[in-house]
């Protein structure tokens, strides 16, 4: 069993967002679907009140708790991707879904949860430190999705 889970409130949708979540990242899926034994505040008897899942392995709860709290940028999830190719289908998912680019590689999926969508070339360029992490981070400032190619270019300096 998994000591720490990750709680998330949503208005009324979490299962839709454990659905979309469970197709879009890799090692992921809807372990639970609790529905609540009475009427709660911004709920009924019988609603889905939460949703267990899992989100690149990382172990989550989605509640049902209305809109009193919404969520916000000082939080976000930080996936790492491979590769070009599957940081461009993850993000594309998320804002042809209804979410919205940032910058620096975030985007704000459909329910308003942040991601960090971060191919592991970024991480390698900046842990090198110096002028190679300047100019790694200049580029990166520029971008909204993370672009392998100007990343590696920023790494060679070119």
């Amino acid at each position: 069993m998994t000591k720490a889970t990750l709680c998330l409130w949503y208005d009324h949708d979490a299962e839709g967002a454990a659905a979309f979540y469970a197709a879009t990242f890799p090692d992921s899926r809807i372990t639970g679907v609790h529905h609540a034994p009475g009427d709660y505040p911004d709920g009924k008897k019988g609603q889905v009140l939460m949703v267990n899942f899992t989100v690149c392995g990382l172990a989550c709860t989605g509640v049902n708790g209305g809109p009193r709290f919404t969520h916000s940028e000082a939080f976000s999830v930080q996936i790492e991707t491979e590769d070009q190719a599957e940081t461009d289908r993850i993000w594309s998912a998320i804002l042809d879904a209804g979410g919205s680019p940032s910058q620096c590689g975030w985007c704000k999926d459909a329910w308003g949860i942040s991601w960090q969508i971060i191919p592991k070339a970024l991480g390698q360029a900046l842990s090198q430190g110096g002028a190679v992490a300047e100019r790694v981070f200049a580029a990166m400032m520029q971008m909204e999705k993370i672009d392998v190619a100007a990343i590696e270019a920023a790494v060679r300096g070119t």
